[in-house]
């Protein structure tokens, strides 16, 4: 792997008793979308923070590019922020707000009318140079703010919650062209989010957060297919968690039956958690099912019916299915053994990363 381009090394941030950051490491490579993911207080924006240089780490190295920048003032960092309202001036156009750091700069007004062109084109919006702010949808005021980031050739671009005050349908298109600008600038991209789907959708590696730590970090098929502990796995996407026993390598015991599954290394009778996702639970005959449950309710949403059911025992099931089922009716769950994740109790990540690498291995 080449030199990462951005690094925490045991960062810690305290705000007297309270602790804000504990213990985090991490590495950015250069040209990565990445995502910090995970519910608000969690930590992520002071990570951004700090990395920005508007706020001091109280322990721990921060470095850029192998230096150390923890006392670096953040105008002398090659690092750019978008922040959640944007800060655009209403009184200056939107060449002006552009070119406002590189006026600040004294940058000569030939080149900052190359530059800001050539970063309006990049966002497409070329041609909206002489408009006003208060001219622009919320979609274009997004893009302005990112212009006049990426016009001081930034070479990691922070993006604290952009999207959160767009509606749902400009939310999903700008998903898009944020992904599609990464790509074409070829910079680092750390992106802060609460929105699960958000994160997926956009990010090559997510940090999910909790509590001021990093619980996991993997690419996004990584951590929604195998996700490490509960919080992982009811915070990424919707899940079906059950308490159950490992039997032995690949069979695992939960609801009071055994089922063949694709975990290994985790001594037999040990507690764990199961979790398997509504998408991945097909409605069958009860005769052909691995469990039977009852419909309880049903809500179309357009290209599936989302469906919540019990068992015997009363556990909840959440299945997403293609087909229309009659509440009250007694139905059958299938599933495959791949389909079965196992979660142990109190695992950290290098020894759940281990032990997938070990078996995984084997095969």
């Amino acid at each position: 792997m080449a030199e990462p381009i951005i690094t925490f090394q045991h960062v810690y941030k305290r705000y007297d008793d309270t602790v804000a950051l504990g213990d985090i490491d991490f590495e950015l490579e250069q040209g990565k979308f990445y995502t910090l993911l995970g519910p608000s207080g969690c930590g992520k924006t002071t990570i951004l923070r700090i990395l920005a240089g508007f706020t001091e780490a109280s322990e721990g190295k921060v470095t850029f590019k192998g230096q150390q920048i923890n006392r670096v003032p953040a105008n002398q960092r090659q690092i750019n922020t978008v922040f959640q309202d944007y800060a655009l001036f209403p009184h200056l156009n939107v060449f002006d707000n552009v070119a406002f750091g590189l006026t600040l700069k004294r940058t000569p007004k030939k080149d900052i009318k190359r530059r800001v062109l050539e970063a309006l084109k990049s966002v497409r919006l070329a041609g909206y140079e002489d408009r006003e702010i208060s001219e622009l949808s919320g979609g274009q005021q997004q893009r302005v703010a990112i212009a006049r980031a990426i016009v001081n050739e930034p070479q990691v671009l922070l993006l604290d919650e952009p999207l959160s005050a767009l509606d749902a349908k400009l939310r999903t298109a700008m998903q898009v062209e944020l992904r599609q600008l990464q790509r074409r600038l070829g910079i680092t991209f750390l992106f802060v989010t609460h929105d699960q789907g958000e994160a997926l959708a956009m990010s090559d590696e997510i940090f999910v957060m909790s509590d001021g730590k990093i619980l996991q970090q993997g690419s996004p098929v990584d951590i929604y297919d195998e996700p490490i502990n509960h919080f992982v796995a009811d915070f990424i996407g919707e899940s079906n968690i059950v308490k159950g026993r490992m039997v032995a390598d690949y069979q695992v015991q939960f609801v009071g039956k055994q089922f063949e599954c694709s975990d290994a290394g985790i001594p037999a009778h040990e507690p764990i958690e199961v979790v398997l996702r509504p998408e991945d639970l097909v409605l069958t005959d009860v005769a052909k099912g691995k469990l039977t449950v009852v419909v309880d309710t049903q809500v179309f949403r357009g290209n599936l019916y989302e469906i919540l059911s019990h068992d015997a025992d009363g556990n909840q099931w959440l299945i997403h299915a293609v087909h229309k089922a009659k509440v009250g009716q007694e139905v059958g769950i299938y599933f495959e053994p791949e389909d079965i994740h196992v979660m142990r109790f109190g695992e950290s990540e290098e020894e759940f990363d281990a032990r997938l690498e070990q078996y995984e291995g084997d095969d």
